[in-house]
């Protein structure tokens, strides 16, 4: 996929934006934490929550904006980021009663479901405000990381601000909706994680 930069705004920050985008955390988050878990059957439970968690709302997303109903693929427009969040938190709540049914590893269905509480709260801010998903899903991912591998992951938070940066600079988002959903990403997503694992 292309990533289109207008005239005005930095090439680096449109590409850290593309390239750490939600479903990519998503996806490397899973498989780390899916390896950890049960090795090559986590990474199988893995790559089942992030079709769940990453590829479906990533295919929804992409298709609304062949259809011209967003402009494009981080979805800025209040009412178009809640009609993508209500499918997101559809498809994940399919994802976890999937894999609770399937008797996946405990670790892998709490992961997913700290996932589906972040998104919860961030669809809920929503309504009132653009909170950053960006940050939350990668400083959550980042969190959950540590808590997984140790605190030799927390390098990822350097990642973390990079993406805080690229938000900020492609004025996405305000300062202060980035450092709020960092703060809640890994807040909630750390909680939830220790609570349900």
């Amino acid at each position: 996929m292309t990533t289109d930069t207008q005239p005005t705004e930095s090439a680096l920050a449109r590409r850290i934006t593309d390239w750490l985008e939600p479903k990519n955390w998503i996806i490397a988050v899973t498989i780390l934490i899916g390896w950890h878990t049960a090795q090559w059957t986590g990474i199988a439970w893995g790559m089942i929550g992030a079709l769940f968690a990453a590829v479906v709302p990533i295919t929804f997303i992409n298709y609304g904006v062949r259809k011209g109903h967003w402009g494009d693929r981080h979805v800025g427009a209040k009412p178009a980021r809640l009609i993508v969040m209500a499918v997101i938190l559809l498809s994940v709540t399919v994802g976890i009663l999937l894999m609770v049914v399937a008797d996946a590893p405990r670790t892998m269905t709490a992961l997913i479901f700290s996932m589906l509480v972040t998104l919860a709260i961030l669809a809920a801010i929503t309504f009132a405000w653009k909170i950053s998903v960006h940050q939350a899903v990668s400083a959550g991912a980042c969190a959950m990381l540590v808590q997984t591998y140790g605190p030799w992951m927390l390098f990822g938070f350097l990642l973390v601000i990079i993406v805080g940066w690229s938000r900020i600079e492609l004025r996405d988002h305000t300062r202060n909706q980035v450092i709020a959903g960092t703060i809640l990403g890994t807040i909630v997503a750390a909680a939830v994680f220790q609570l349900a694992r």
